[in-house]
């Protein structure tokens, strides 16, 4: 377990600035509306996306696996409201009118080798609860317009190896979102986790720990623990091997695998407040669905070959892959990292 501390004291050298309106336009009888551009979360040129007044760019420690694509995330909640803390790994408790903004993108796009921004997701808190709103960008990247039956648009990009590398890229259905983002049949969000925001991010006033941000944003109550059990960045090589894995594991499985959701029917429990235990990573657990007789356990030590878990990451097959939706190729770094861990566990008894 990793336990960071953070600092929600004030800054002594900080001045009242003008009480600002926030220009977001956010009518709850309305919404979703038609375009994007109609709720003015960004200023100027809408692609360039910088956040207006009160829109506030958050990342997450690891990042869910898409594809290889990029994303940009703010949040914004109307004014006098906050979240409040629940436990570390649980999602904040968002105030009615609260909205998570999240971009998708690729930079090096080929011909022209420039960004394309592929699609903008949202997710607003009504008064009966979240609902999904997904806007697709045109050609031109002016707008993005309401689109929620799903869709595919090819996308070929240079990686950073200058390597050309080409995707089908699925544009989710209201229907697909809710395979992930549910409990108990009701929408939820996934990332903004006390676990998951622990960590310094770089805003245009300089370098601040995230729930600090927010609580000096006035978006989260400051009543929560100094002590937050965080995950890490699996791409951190400098991290443990085990917290690489289970935050790498959380952010990209536990939304499905976990009670009241998608697969809770399977015995993988992978929340990072769960996966200490190696049974609830499936290590040495016979799986529950058999699909050859090579594969002895979900997770079997020393053998990649016989551990159900690595085969589901390293096939495109819809019917056979993890996750089910959000990726159509193979994240090869993800695997290996994997693999590394599974040829580092002890024999089953």
């Amino acid at each position: 377990m990793v336990v960071i501390v953070f600092s929600c004291s004030s800054n002594d050298d900080y001045q009242d600035v003008p009480d600002l309106e926030s220009p977001v336009v956010l009518d709850l009888a309305q919404v979703p509306y038609a375009t994007l551009s109609e709720y003015k979360f960004f200023e100027g040129d809408i692609k360039n996306q910088e956040p207006s007044l009160g829109v506030l760019p958050y990342e997450p420690i690891s990042s869910l696996f898409t594809d290889y694509a990029l994303k940009k995330r703010f949040v914004w909640m109307p004014k006098n409201t906050k979240a409040t803390y629940s436990s570390d790994g649980e999602i904040l408790d968002f105030p009615t009118g609260s909205v998570l903004i999240k971009n998708f993108y690729y930079d090096n796009v080929q011909p022209g080798n420039g960004r394309r921004i592929i699609e903008t997701r949202l997710l607003v808190k009504k008064e009966s609860g979240w609902i999904f709103a997904e806007y697709v960008w045109n050609a031109d990247q002016t707008e993005a317009s309401l689109q929620m039956e799903g869709s595919y648009t090819p996308v070929s990009w240079k990686d950073e190896a200058g390597i050309t590398q080409n995707v089908n890229y699925r544009i989710p259905s209201e229907v697909e979102c809710l395979i992930c983002h549910k409990s108990l049949q009701t929408a939820i969000p996934i990332g903004p986790k006390p676990q998951n925001l622990n960590s310094l991010y770089t805003f245009k006033e300089g370098s601040k720990n995230q729930l600090s941000k927010w609580i000096e944003m006035g978006y989260l109550d400051a009543s929560i623990p100094s002590n937050i059990a965080t995950v890490v960045n699996y791409k951190d090589a400098s991290k443990p091997l085990d917290l690489r894995v289970r935050s790498y594991i959380d952010i990209n499985c536990a939304h499905c695998h976990q009670q009241n959701s998608h697969c809770d029917y399977r015995p993988m429990r992978f929340a990072f407040s769960e996966s200490s235990n190696p049974v609830n990573m499936g290590i040495c657990v016979p799986p529950d669905e058999n699909i050859n007789d090579i594969m002895s356990f979900i997770v079997t030590p020393n053998n990649i070959e016989r551990s159900v878990l690595h085969f589901r990451m390293n096939t495109t097959d819809e019917a056979l892959r993890m996750p089910i939706v959000g990726r159509s190729v193979i994240h090869k770094e993800g695997v290996e990292l994997i693999e590394q861990w599974i040829e580092t566990l002890n024999p089953c008894n």
